[in-house]
């Protein structure tokens, strides 16, 4: 599909939002007609194999890595899944900086820690969660450096050599699309490879999440290989979600705006270090504010107090904790990591830092950790039995609705994954289970996974990908919300998922892959405004013009959010306090 008019990347893109506007969405031709499918490969010519294991971990981050290492450790026969290749795919090769709390040396106590996050945080954190990454990781950073991760720019090599050590199976390039459920529990897990015309159907005793979170495809962030698939397809299963109306505010640069690379300003070429405690408030929807009240230009600088950075005529906006309200950059962290970021010499640090903005490079995405599965314990199980998650895959609201520690990312992926392996490892070899799939259940899955392919008629991935980009990205949509504007949006992508994703179409495997990814992103996006309406307040990095106040006594809760038996999405309350009620 291409626009009707002729306009700029820059202008098309916007300031602080993603998109211009509504002159940029009547652009769009969103009355394309179906078209007719001609595939290249032939859905009959697909052959099926089983594979049979304790512990089906599935991503190849930081958080699948220890879950597959610390799982095999704990005597379980594992094998890990990856839709791209180990250690270089999903938003992993990008995070340089891995949090480490040495007790011997930190600022202040862990207790303390958790409690300055928890202020930062607005209190949307689980400080069970917060408290784990400070225990842990330590722990598991003197791990990466014997791996040898500290020694170069790309994790491949280093991810490799516990995994070859240990010699765990490796299945990389395969998309899993469903999870198998049996009895109300989960048995392992169904997808396709991305460079043959073969369905696996991997038969588990336990299946760990570490599949990250998602976004829209946006340009300008490498999140868009990450697509939601884990959230989605555990969602189909039965599991609870939560997290989906948090927002990470990353903007881009407006020179080169759609390349990630460029964006990156030369942090992909350095080397991983470590850092220590600098817990602030970032991320949040301040740019975006500014660029709906103020318009172009947005440059990129620390949060000021709101009584300098704005006229009188304009209080407000979106609130920060008085002791996080900056008028100075960050310290730099140790080691050497991203120095010229602060300094300015050199690279620039990755996107946000310095020069003009462009909004919605991360569009779709929700804060670190604080979007995924629901956890039931410290664990990472979730609410089905038998699936476990880790990482971004986990919604553990490990810093809540905001980011409050430079490097916390990567380190919690790890500590998370490294727990939930050893778990899911105890859990499988305790259970007294005969995995027994019938031939009916695979047919089923399989006939789901090549559906697209078997369509004489319908729509493109990329024609319905680019339509809901076109509805979601915009600033007034996605960042500085009210309802109005949600509702609407709402429309949209109700009628994406009713009319348009029963009709996806593809050719080959590559479009067979976009069909599925697109689906999750149509039911990421209407949880994210179904949960941005639900929450009548604005807090963290979720923002409401209709509501801009904190509301302490109705929303001191997380969203949660399932499907019920009739296949109606469902949202509920989850006290900051208590774990989920399931049954």
């Amino acid at each position: 599909m291409k626009s009707k008019a002729n306009l700029s990347r820059r202008h098309f893109m916007g300031i602080a939002g993603g998109i211009a506007g509504a002159a940029a969405l009547a652009s769009f031709a969103f009355d394309a007609p179906a078209i007719e499918n001609k595939p290249k490969i032939d859905a009959s010519d697909f052959t099926e194999e089983k594979r049979v294991l304790d512990v089906l971990v599935i991503g190849g981050g930081m958080a699948g890595l220890f879950a597959a290492v610390k799982a095999h450790d704990a005597g379980a026969k594992v094998l890990m899944v990856s839709k791209g290749r180990i250690g270089s795919s999903g938003l992993t090769p990008f995070a340089k900086g891995i949090f480490s709390y040495d007790k011997n040396n930190a600022s202040m106590s862990i207790d303390q820690f958790v409690e300055k996050v928890s202020e930062s945080a607005i209190q949307t954190n689980n400080p069970v969660f917060t408290r784990q990454l400070a225990e842990h990781s330590y722990a598991r950073v003197e791990e990466l450096k014997t791996w040898g991760f500290f020694d170069s720019p790309l994790y491949n090599e280093s991810f490799m050599r516990p995994i070859s050590e240990r010699n765990i199976g490796v299945e990389e390039r395969v998309m899993i699309t469903h999870l198998l459920k049996q009895d109300g529990r989960i048995i392992g897990a169904s997808g396709f490879s991305l460079d043959d015309n073969k369905i696996i159907h991997y038969h588990a005793k336990s299946v760990i999440l570490c599949t990250g979170s998602g976004g829209f495809k946006p340009s300008g962030f490498p999140v868009c290989d990450l697509t939601h698939d884990g959230t989605i397809m555990a969602y189909k299963a039965g599991a609870k979600v939560t997290g989906k109306e948090w927002n990470d505010g990353h903007p881009g640069s407006a020179t080169n705006s759609g390349s990630s690379y460029d964006n990156w300003h030369g942090q992909v070429e350095e080397k991983p270090s470590t850092t220590s405690i600098t817990i602030n408030h970032h991320l949040g929807m301040d740019l975006n504010y500014q660029g709906y009240i103020y318009g172009a230009p947005v440059t990129m600088g620390p949060p000021m107090r709101q009584a300098e950075s704005e006229p009188q005529t304009r209080q407000g906006g979106p609130f920060t904790p008085e002791a996080f309200r900056m008028t100075s950059p960050p310290p730099p962290p140790q080691k050497g990591l991203l120095r010229t970021l602060i300094s300015g010499k050199g690279h620039s640090g990755p996107p946000g830092m310095g020069g003009e903005q462009v909004g919605g490079s991360s569009a779709g995405m929700a804060i670190h950790k604080a979007e995924g599965l629901v956890p039931i314990n410290e664990q990472g199980l979730s609410t089905l039995p038998g699936l476990y998650a880790a990482g971004d895959a986990l919604g553990s609201y490990m810093s809540g609705g905001i980011y409050t520690q430079i490097g916390s990312s990567l380190a919690g992926s790890a500590v998370q994954g490294a727990i939930a392996g050893e778990a899911a490892a105890k859990d499988s070899l305790n259970l007294k289970l005969s995995i027994e799939v019938t031939q009916q259940y695979s047919d089923t899955i399989t006939e789901e996974i090549l559906a697209p392919l078997k369509r004489q008629r319908g729509y493109s991935p990329a024609w319905v990908t680019q339509v809901l980009q076109s509805v979601m990205i915009p600033n007034f949509v996605l960042y500085i919300k009210k309802e109005r504007m949600m509702q609407a949006a709402l429309a949209y992508v109700e009628e994406l998922r009713e009319h348009h994703v029963p009709m996806l179409l593809a050719s080959d495997l590559h479009s067979l892959r976009l069909a599925h990814e697109t689906e999750n992103m149509i039911i990421t996006a209407e949880m994210k405004l179904k949960a941005s309406i639900m929450r009548t307040e604005s807090r963290c990095s979720h923002y409401r013009l209709d509501c801009p106040d904190i509301d302490y006594k109705n929303w001191q809760a997380w969203i949660n959010i399932h499907q019920d038996e009739t296949g109606k999405m469902q949202l509920e309350k989850q006290s900051f306090d208590k774990w989920p009620e399931f049954s």
